[in-house]
């Protein structure tokens, strides 16, 4: 008797750590059925492999040679040629598709419904649900947190969602081990700062995946963005999705008097009076032309970009903005 392994533990939600809240079976089944047909390869037999043979769609039909499959024969041609001819197809192979997860602490962030990082679990669910299909691999990525994964592709849903519950305890794993000094436990170790970034990230992909593959980054494009040449050398081998996660408080300040704001990323503060109306105005403003400037340069690179709120129903406006974009009839 063979047993399957266990799943971990899916932390427990609390009123600060949600989760991405209800993935309706049926949404994920339409997206899935949908973006199969738009996005190039995204479902085994759309995805060509460099050679020839085992597939469905026609390439060439030649004569026959000794040894060929006499089920190949393409009895029409037969005919009108008067000698055998074989069919040679287009052979289908899996689709491989990299998930690059943002776990810097700026995710942690959210005043709306959830934090970003919530959302970014929910949307990991539901690419493991429409990259795990039919044979095609899913290979997780993540950066920026105190302990990052770099799982191998591999197939089936429920080790996919294994690892992804992995990626989302080690944040707490990390901690523990901290307070309690290592003790020849089984957690991953930290990875060097400089392996830590998205620059990093996306040069394991490019470096060691076949071209033809698809990559969906998820983060909230905060820092600097000194790694997009990266992003493009990924972009000349591979579909690219980057989907961004934003909160409304990055794009407005509420008028509640005096506000220390923090930097997630560095730790630096600064107090500010929102009860300043020009001060809300000149801070929407800049948060405007940094959000514009991004989907600028991300539209220069020709990826894909889609975005995301801690408010409301991030896989319904997912599905929307996928529809507008193209990617949905």
């Amino acid at each position: 008797m063979t047993l399957a392994p266990a799943l971990p533990k899916a932390r427990e939600r609390t009123p600060a750590r949600p989760g991405p809240g209800p993935t309706p079976e049926s949404l994920l089944r339409a997206m899935e059925l949908s973006i199969a047909r738009q996005i190039r390869g995204l479902v085994a037999g759309d995805f060509r492999a460099r050679d020839l043979g085992g597939g469905m769609e026609l390439a060439q039909v030649r004569p026959y040679q000794p040894g060929d499959d006499v089920r190949r024969i393409d009895w029409n041609v037969t005919a009108r040629m008067d000698a055998p001819h074989v069919r040679v197809d287009v052979p289908e192979r899996a689709l491989t598709t990299w998930l690059l997860l943002d776990r810097s602490p700026s995710m942690q962030f959210g005043t709306a419904d959830r934090r970003k990082a919530d959302v970014a679990e929910g949307v990991s669910i539901a690419m493991a649900h429409l990259s795990a299909q039919r044979g095609n691999r899913l290979g997780v990525v993540t950066f920026g947190g105190p302990v990052d994964r770099r799982t191998p592709p591999r197939t089936g849903r429920a080790a996919l969602l294994a690892t992804l519950l992995d990626a989302e305890l080690d944040d707490a794993r990390a901690t523990a081990t901290a307070s309690r000094g290592r003790r020849g436990g089984r957690d991953p170790e930290p990875m060097p700062d400089d392996q830590r970034t998205p620059e990093a990230a996306l040069r394991f992909v490019g470096r060691g995946t076949p071209p033809g593959g698809q990559v969906v980054l998820v983060t909230d494009l905060r820092g600097p963005l000194d790694w997009l040449p990266q992003l493009a050398a990924v972009a000349q081998r591979h579909a690219v999705l980057v989907v961004e996660i934003r909160d409304q408080r990055e794009d407005e300040l509420p008028d509640v008097g005096d506000l220390t704001l923090v930097d997630a990323e560095t730790g630096r503060e600064i107090r500010v009076d929102t009860s300043s109306a020009s001060l809300r105005a000149r801070f929407a403003e800049a948060a405007s032309s940094d959000r514009e400037r991004v989907t600028r340069e991300l539209r220069r690179l020709r990826v894909r970009h889609v975005v995301l709120s801690t408010s409301g129903s991030w896989l319904r406006s997912l599905a929307d903005q996928l529809r507008i974009g193209g990617m949905l009839p």
